[in-house]
């Protein structure tokens, strides 16, 4: 057991001392130059580049802001060519325009269905529809867990929906709306029945996300259906599309 730990560190100690050797020559630059630049000695580069020797984070550290390269890229694979400028172009996106991103990619080259959308079934539409209570049925009937896309977005930012609309306004909202429908999905991917409210088709990129992703249903019912329903649950707020509204 301890022969072969000693089998495996050793192993991992050549791997990673040829990286820092691939990724000198990448630069163009001597043992020397990066010794000085680091503030190693050549002897402990020669003896990392090498495999031997123990190695320090800070050591690493070192050495790779001298090489000006992340201390992840000595300790991973290096990406293609193409994938590495792709990734450099979104590490510079903010939040937002990650998820606007992940969303053009997934619907440009067909994402959605690879992940099994239609095991994800997503119930829409405005409230007293009968969203919660057809979805928990439907649910049950297919086996699968049943989530209320409102209460996924409470706890995708820890706190209440008004709390949410105080602190973050609209965009903060829907920022919190598109990670949850990531996250639902993801932790889904065998099948799951979700409600929305209506409001998501009027924010063009989360409803293409939605698309993208699940099955959707918009379920209708007459006005005075609607209605009755609502004053029924108690709920007398008026009816808006700034946000989801979770109809029962």
């Amino acid at each position: 057991m301890q022969v072969q730990a000693e089998i495996d560190a050793n192993a991992t100690l050549s791997e990673l001392g040829g990286r820092v050797r691939a990724w000198r020559a990448r630069r163009g630059m001597t043992r020397k130059q990066l010794a000085t630049d680091s503030g190693l000695s050549e002897r402990f580069l020669a003896d990392v580049e090498g495999g031997k020797g123990n190695v320090s984070i800070n050591s690493l550290e070192a050495a790779a802001r001298a090489l000006n390269i992340t201390i992840l890229d000595l300790l991973q694979d290096a990406p293609r060519p193409a994938l590495a400028r792709a990734q450099a172009l979104l590490g510079r996106l903010d939040d937002n325009q990650l998820d606007q991103a992940y969303t053009l990619l997934a619907g440009t080259f067909g994402l959605g269905d690879a992940h099994g959308r239609e095991q994800r079934i997503a119930l829409t539409g405005l409230r007293g529809a009968g969203k919660s209570t057809l979805g928990a049925q439907l649910a049950a009937h297919r086996g699968v867990p049943f989530v209320e896309l409102d209460r996924e977005i409470e706890r995708e930012a820890g706190t209440s929906m008004n709390e949410i609309l105080l602190l973050h306004g609209q965009a903060g909202y829907r920022r919190y709306e598109r990670r949850a429908l990531f996250r639902i999905a993801e932790e889904h991917a065998d099948g799951v029945v979700m409600t929305t409210g209506g409001s998501i088709v009027s924010e063009r990129e989360t409803f293409d996300l939605l698309q993208s992703r699940f099955y959707c249903v918009w379920l209708k019912a007459s006005p005075e259906e609607h209605m009755s329903r609502v004053v029924a649950q108690g709920d007398m707020r008026p009816f808006n599309t700034t946000r989801g509204e979770d109809g029962k």
